[in-house]
């Protein structure tokens, strides 16, 4: 490879990591042209800097490192830590712009939003108690996108039904847990309990993240039927 090819190829691939970091959406293209990016940087970088022998050994071993986490043996997760966590991440995505697809804090959807939250929990577990498990399934999380409706149907084997329908005006709040999922009957719209009778969402009306009072507050899709979900993490957790 020419070195002034490398050269082009790196700051390409840096400016596509840039732009793609600072791009809302999540899908499956953009996640793969992430990782070619990424890809792209690595090779140039080890291509311009092989004549240095330490730069060479570093470079190298940079995939193994990344790997590494998602080796790791599988513990189990603490599912009261992960569900603080989850709906804090949440809370802190407070009055992030409403953007259709969505999934970080320069835009986001009602389904990015219990996704990016419980996903970055996942990573934080992960971190935290050298969790291979918690790694895998934040990975997980990152490739595979989903909507509101999928999130009703047991979106791969993550989500579990409560049993219990009616209205977030109506529901009774006592048989609910923070981060539990209301998704509208008609799929479109989902809605996570945040406790003390708060509901959070990505509300396209409002045009942002909000937390309102499910029994007081003038809001449409508290009038809506929804279905009651928790994602499987925390099914044996408690209050």
């Amino acid at each position: 490879m020419p070195r002034r090819i490398a050269y082009f190829l790196f700051i390409g691939s840096c400016v596509g990591i840039a732009v793609l970091l600072r791009n809302p959406v999540n899908s499956k293209l953009l996640n793969l042209a992430f990782l070619l990016c990424l890809g792209g940087a690595w090779v140039s970088l080890l291509f311009l800097l092989w004549h240095k022998k330490i730069a060479r050994y570093i470079l190298a071993a940079i995939p193994l490192l990344l790997a590494l986490p998602f080796l790791l043996p599988e513990r189990d997760i603490n599912s009261t830590e992960l569900r603080v966590d989850y709906v804090a991440r949440m809370k802190n995505l407070e009055n992030t712009p409403y953007f259709w697809g969505g999934e970080n804090s320069h835009g986001i959807d009602c389904s990015g939003l219990p996704r990016r939250a419980l996903r970055d929990a996942l990573l934080s577990q992960g971190f935290k108690n050298a969790n291979g498990y918690a790694f895998r399934e934040y990975a997980r999380h990152w490739w595979y996108d989903t909507s509101a409706q999928a999130m009703s149907e047991g979106y791969r084997d993550m989500t579990q039904p409560l049993g219990i329908e009616g209205t977030v005006r109506t529901i009774d709040n006592t048989q609910l847990l923070p981060g539990d999922l209301a998704v509208t009957k008609n799929g479109i719209h989902v809605m996570a309990y945040a406790g003390d009778g708060n509901w959070i969402q990505a509300d396209p009306g409002i045009g942002c993240v909000k937390t309102l009072d499910g029994k007081t507050a003038d809001n449409q899709w508290f009038e809506v039927p929804v279905t009651l979900h928790r994602w499987k993490y925390f099914c044996n957790s408690a209050n």
